[in-house]
Order: C-alpha cells, then sequence, then structure tokens
C-alpha cells in the first residue's frame, strides 16, 4: 500500500469513482447502496451514524463535512505502529472534499500493547467481565483492550484540544477507528507534516518550537497529565507550528505512581533532540516548571 508519509498526494491520487442515483433506491426496494459501484477502497462516510460524544468539540471546523452523502476514499498509509495503523482518508460530496487521518487500532489477533501497564495504573474498568477478560489476556479481553485504547486517545484529543494544546481536531470515533485532522506541511501542500525528528530548523524556528512546547507540556500539566511517550517521533512539524501526536498513553500525574518517572522521561527526550539541534536546554529545568505547574 502506498506511504504517504513522504509523498504528495496530489500527484498521485486517483479520480472519485462515479456517485450512484440515489433515486433508484427508492424505485427498487431490494436495491443496496453498499452494493452499488463504491470501489474497494471506498465506503460510504461513517459521520451520520455517530453520536454526539463521538464527534469532535464544537464548532466544527469548515473541514468537517457533515453530508450523510459523502464518500470516504481509503488513500494510502501515513504511518504503522505496534498498536494502530494511521490512514489517509479523502472524504467528499460533489461539492466539498477534505483529508483525514484515520488512525485504526490492530485486530485482537495480532501482537499490541505491550507496555500497556506502565501506563494505565490507576485507570479504572466499569464492567467486572471487561476486567476479568483484561486480565485473563482473552480473545474478549483483547478486543476490549484496543477498544479501550482507542478511546482512551479519543477523550484525551478532545481534552488537549479544548484546552489549547496542539493536537490535531479530531473528527469522530467509530469501534476502534479515529478519524482526525490530517496535518499537511504547509510548505510542501499535499504532503504530510514531517515528523519533528526529520526536522533540522534554523535558529528562529527552532526558538519557536521549544516555546510552544513547553507551553504545551505546562497545559498538560495543569491538566494533571504528562504525555508519557513524548519524543520527537511524537511530534509533527507543520511549518513553523508543533502538533503533538500518539496520545492514548497519557499518565495522571496523581494517580499513576510513575507518572514522574515517565514525565521525567519526556523532558529528556525532547530537551536531548533540542540540544542537538543547538539550543541549551536542561531537562533538569524542564521538570521542575513542570511540577510546579502540575502542583
Amino acid at each position: 500500500m502506498k506511504n504517504y508519509s513522504e509523498t504528495n498526494f496530489l500527484e498521485t491520487r486517483k479520480p472519485k469513482t462515479r456517485r450512484p442515483n440515489r433515486t433508484t433506491a427508492d424505485q427498487d426496494p431490494d436495491w443496496n447502496i453498499l452494493d452499488d459501484d463504491l470501489g474497494e477502497n471506498q465506503r460510504w462516510s461513517t459521520w451520520p451514524a455517530t453520536e454526539k460524544l463521538m464527534r469532535g468539540p464544537l464548532p466544527y471546523p469548515e473541514f468537517v463535512i457533515e453530508d450523510a452523502g459523502a464518500i470516504d476514499t481509503e488513500l494510502g498509509i501515513l504511518k504503522t505502529g505496534k498498536e494502530a495503523d494511521v490512514f489517509l482518508i479523502e472524504r467528499a460530496t460533489d461539492s466539498q472534499s477534505t483529508l483525514l487521518a484515520a488512525k485504526r487500532y490492530r485486530s485482537p489477533d495480532q501482537k499490541m500493547f505491550n507496555r500497556s501497564s506502565a501506563y494505565t495504573e490507576g485507570r479504572s474498568v466499569r464492567r467486572s467481565r471487561d476486567a476479568r477478560a483484561l486480565k485473563n489476556a482473552s480473545t474478549y479481553g483483547k478486543l476490549v483492550e484496543a477498544s479501550r485504547w482507542a478511546d482512551s486517545e479519543w477523550q484525551y484529543l478532545r481534552l488537549c484540544f479544548m484546552a489549547g494544546v496542539p493536537v490535531p481536531y479530531p473528527v469522530q470515533i467509530m469501534g476502534t477507528e479515529i478519524l482526525m485532522e490530517f496535518i499537511e506541511d504547509p510548505e510542501n501542500p499535499g504532503t504530510a507534516a514531517s515528523r519533528l525528528q526529520q526536522t533540522h530548523p534554523d535558529e528562529k524556528r527552532l526558538h519557536g518550537y521549544w516555546k510552544q512546547l513547553v507551553e504545551a507540556m505546562r497545559t498538560l500539566a495543569r491538566l494533571g497529565y504528562a504525555h508519557g511517550d513524548l519524543s520527537p517521533y511524537n511530534v509533527l512539524a507543520a511549518g513553523d507550528r508543533l502538533v503533538i501526536i500518539d496520545l492514548p498513553q497519557f499518565v495522571d500525574l496523581a494517580g499513576n505512581d510513575r507518572g514522574t518517572e515517565l514525565l521525567q522521561r519526556d523532558c529528556r527526550n525532547m530537551c536531548t533532540w533540542f540540544a542537538s539541534r543547538g539550543l541549551d536546554v536542561d531537562s533538569e529545568e524542564l521538570m521542575g516548571e513542570l511540577i510546579a505547574s502540575a502542583w
């Protein structure tokens, strides 16, 4: 499958499949829209099937398409990971189209969530059946775990977006798939923003990145959280703007005994990268600022 992380999708995207004539449904009771001429990589928009809390915060950005007649077309893969893969989706009507990133957590038969116990300490499971299944690592337990992590990321995306932390806008969640804003490189339209690790910003931009990062981490600390797995690989550089991604392992600083340790690792990871690019930063000093903000 095409990897779009370093490719301009505008140069490779295929024409959309012809939209079906909806009047046929009224004339033929056996007509099934799912069997019409959508391509194998297409589906009808899943937006109408989502409820209020399964959608992003109001007001919806202009790029969010609410039309029930929109078609989702899978264009390729943006990123692969241990727990989930991220795909590039075009949601389009006859008059409007938008690009979204679809994060899909892996199915129960695949290896996943090796490190979850370090992050989930302090999180509760409401149903006793689910708790037992998680403890026994049954097939159902793996399903619960995938749904649990998808739901966690969804809730943290909403929380961060509303608090002003630079994260992709969360469009919707359905099952173990989260649709969110596609972060584009504004200097190379049609191309996904690079991970921070891959960039070599000039001095002015580097200082701007550092200021944004510290403010984002400070806001998270005020909310009582640490990212838990923050590194230059989990931050996107979109021109002058940083965007933090991969949030399911958020750590409750008060409820997780390893919270301070994981926050310190976040500080060390990010300071190491900024120092490698020539900025004089200190992870212990950053840690002190964040602890002061948290408590």
